[in-house]
């Protein structure tokens, strides 16, 4: 088998002849071609071209199935003292964010931070409301499909297709600290934005996913025990998926979660929820939860990819405690269904290349399926 016949396999339930071992080298790797650090093994080489040379499969991650177009718009950014201002002027207002970034972030192809969000009170969630309204789903099934294509045998695409409301709200509109606060202010305000969102992802997302080539599809990113908890889980994330993830299931696609994030606390309501993966599944000692407590409670029933933290990768870890962290998780993950094995969340820039390609190696000698 190659990496998309065993990411196929495991999405249709069926065993793999082996583990398929793919990690992200992404951060890893754009560090050390901004840096000047990279290995000279891999000087002049893609991330592609590092990929293989490593023996890894490819996260496939850059497919895209639509773009999104808003009507009426303008969307203006500029930078200034180390800001990145970005503003949103529309007939009904202006809502903007402010990120700080560092040149030593930017070297390393790292993101900044956001210091002003989007939506700070009802008056910003009016214009916001606005823009949702006025944004389209363009499908982009052609370049997708060429995409696709680039893949070939090394894996399978995994295309970003947005977020839950309520985490959207969180995450990218409000932010994490202040999200909370505002639903405990101004619910009746937050609620009917977070169904303006969930109108328009029903009337103009969902179809575009529903109808795309893309069989892999991520739908929900970081929810965690922390900011996704049970209470707000129940009422706010699981009535949108029950409604939308059994249509991906009838449209013969699947549906993953990027988890590299406490789960500990909702990993029961993930699986209620319907998402058939969880990505980038990050597992102790990063998180309070282990691989063998997520086998437990989830079974064979939900894919996990991930398992292996990139602290393990990092210096400050002995090698002898990465290498028994490494044979203690193929036999958690025995005999090897619904599992695909990957770093959660990153390789990151200050990882230890070697270890990735000694895990290489072991899978190559233990990694067939089924795992004694």
């Amino acid at each position: 088998m190659n990496n998309r016949e065993r990411l196929l396999a495991i999405l249709n339930h069926q065993p793999p002849d082996r583990i398929p071992w793919i990690p992200r080298l992404e951060l890893w790797y754009r560090a050390r071609e901004r840096t000047g650090t990279m290995p000279p093994r891999f000087r002049g080489m893609s991330l592609r071209q590092v990929e293989r040379a490593l023996g890894l499969g490819t996260p496939a991650r850059e497919g895209r199935i639509f773009k999104i177009e808003r009507d009426g718009v303008d969307v203006v950014v500029r930078r200034a003292e180390g800001k990145q201002i970005t503003e949103y002027h529309t007939p009904v207002g202006m809502v903007r964010s402010v990120m700080h970034y560092s040149e030593d972030l930017e070297a390393q192809g790292l993101p900044g931070r956001i210091e002003e969000w989007p939506c700070k009170g009802p008056a910003d969630y009016r214009v916001w409301e606005w823009i949702m309204e006025h944004t389209r789903y363009v499908p982009t099934y052609d370049e997708y499909l060429a995409y696709d294509r680039e893949i070939g045998e090394d894996g399978l695409p995994m295309v970003a297709t947005g977020d839950v409301p309520l985490h959207d709200f969180a995450l990218n509109l409000a932010g994490y600290e202040h999200a909370f606060f505002q639903l405990a202010d101004y619910p009746d305000e937050v609620e009917h934005l977070l169904g303006v969102i969930t109108e328009v992802h029903r009337e103009r997302l969902w179809p575009v996913i529903l109808n795309s080539p893309a069989r892999l599809t991520l739908h929900g990113v970081h929810l965690s025990s922390q900011f996704a908890p049970p209470r707000l889980f129940k009422k706010y994330i699981l009535p949108y998926c029950q409604e939308f993830f059994p249509l991906l299931h009838q449209h013969g696609k699947s549906v993953a979660m990027h988890a590299d994030n406490d789960t500990s606390m909702i990993l029961e309501l993930l699986e209620q929820a319907g998402w058939d993966m969880l990505e980038c599944f990050v597992t102790a000692p990063m998180v309070p939860l282990t691989l063998e407590q997520a086998r437990a409670k989830l079974g064979n029933r939900v894919i996990l990819w991930g398992g292996l933290p990139s602290l393990l990768l990092s210096p400050s870890i002995s090698e002898e405690d990465f290498r028994q962290y490494m044979y203690n998780l193929l036999k958690t993950i025995a005999p090897g269904d619904a599992f695909i094995l990957g770093v959660a969340d990153n390789v990151m820039p200050d990882s230890l290349i070697e270890r990735v390609a000694w895990v290489t190696e072991l899978i190559e000698q233990k990694g067939r399926y089924p795992l004694s």
